[in-house]
């Protein structure tokens, strides 16, 4: 009987379920809303209205990532455990709305701010794929990827609080090393839409038929494994819909992926969050009187950055709004509950942040800017990453029970 729900409710794809909703925690969600108004004041004061439209985008990207739980790491985890494929189906068709979005805007050269619009498009290495590797492994011990972790910590994981600093420190450590890894074994930047003569177009087929053959992939997987569905989150109705319960993973990922296009529309690149970790990291060593200006990352508008306030920042800014936009969401769901850490998990979310930080500079990225921009933007790397990351998550889930740590079981109802 158990077995057959399971089925129903994983073919049927339903990650939202009604039910009753927590009480909305008006006092905190008040202090979420004037803290985001200050900040955006501040912003737009110190930097422009560029920079406060891109401040709204990451409330906006944090909320989205919060209702839903979209995860990239539980996605990857699900997979390789249990061979849940509900994760990347939604990933495929982000992916399918984020490609097209991506290529019409390439193609044309447009942006809102004037500024020529260029894609996540970066070397294939030795360096991509060790740093992908790496950061495989991190976001399972750190039980949250690049985004996982901002919006976690705004929904209230206590836990993510130790990943976010190890990851900072890893970042920062990475782009020490950088130079080194960029003098390994390497190609070119290659883009499969400029690089092989398709032009946009050719390349958005190209990318279409290999998330149609990826989808066609799951079909097969989910048949032989017949594995746990994820547990449905709760939802309202009218709309309690919208603002109190649980969004469905799969609108979740076309929100995110128009989200993704305006991040470009605006600043002219797309959606990144690391590059803010290492330019945290720089700045603390920086104040405390080390040279990190003699770093060859810190070069180019690296190290303009460096000796401006961090609010002129794109990504820094876009990294507050998704905490920000995170913590407005979960007490408007009245889930704001931070929780004891055990031991074991904050040590697994140190050693996760490290490889994560470390891995993503190594890698031109993490699941954000290598994984989502860099496929968005026709990479090569982004692709390579995805199958790094995804070898890395299969080493971690041996390593996760010396933490303490549960992985997915097949004879769950639910992953």
């Amino acid at each position: 009987m158990e077995q057959s729900v399971t089925q129903k409710n994983f073919m049927q794809k339903q990650t939202t379920i009604l039910a009753d909703l927590n009480p909305m925690q008006k006092p905190l969600l008040i202090i979420g809303i004037i803290v985001s108004i200050i900040l955006f004041s501040a912003i737009v004061i110190t930097a422009d209205w560029i920079q406060g439209v891109l401040f709204i985008l990451g409330l906006a990207l944090g909320a989205t990532l919060l209702y839903a739980r979209f995860g990239f790491t539980s996605a990857f985890r699900r997979l390789a455990s249990v061979g849940n494929v509900q994760g990347i189906q939604a990933h495929l068709l982000m992916f399918v709305v984020s490609t097209t979005l991506f290529a019409i805007i390439l193609s044309n050269g447009f942006s809102f701010t004037g500024v020529e619009p260029q894609g996540y498009v970066s070397p294939v290495g030795i360096s991509v794929l060790v740093g992908a590797f790496l950061f495989g492994i991190g976001m399972q011990l750190g039980n949250g990827c690049a985004s996982g972790t901002l919006y976690n910590l705004g929904g209230g994981g206590s836990s993510m609080i130790f990943t976010l600093i190890a990851f900072i420190i890893g970042s920062t450590l990475g782009a020490y090393h950088l130079p080194f890894w960029t003098e390994t074994p390497s190609l070119p930047p290659i883009s499969l839409a400029e690089s092989t003569g398709l032009g946009f177009f050719g390349g958005w087929v190209v990318q279409l038929l290999l998330f149609g053959l990826i989808y066609w992939i799951t079909l097969i997987v989910a048949k032989r494994k017949n594995p746990p569905a994820m547990k449905p989150l709760a939802k309202g109705s009218g709309w309690k819909l919208v603002f109190r319960g649980a969004w469905p993973l799969f609108i979740a990922g076309v929100i995110l992926a128009a989200l993704n296009a305006l991040v470009l529309l605006v600043r002219g690149t797309p959606w990144g969050i690391t590059s803010a970790f290492a330019l945290w990291g720089g700045k603390t060593l920086q104040a405390v009187g080390v040279d990190v200006s003699s770093w060859g990352y810190f070069s180019g508008d690296a190290a303009n950055a460096l000796s401006q306030s961090v609010l002129m920042d794109s990504t820094s800014v876009m990294n507050f709004g998704i905490i920000l936009g995170a913590f407005i969401a979960v007490t408007a769901q009245g889930n704001f509950k931070p929780r004891k850490i055990k031991p074991g998990v904050a040590g697994a979310a140190i050693v996760g942040g490290l490889l994560m930080g470390y891995g993503a500079r190594l890698a031109f990225g993490c699941n954000i800017g290598a994984y989502f921009g860099g496929i968005s933007s026709f990479s090569l790397h982004g692709w390579v990453w995805a199958i790094m990351a995804l070898l890395g998550t299969g080493v971690a889930l041996f390593l996760r029970p010396l933490f303490g740590m549960m992985n997915p079981n097949k004879n769950d109802q639910f992953c």
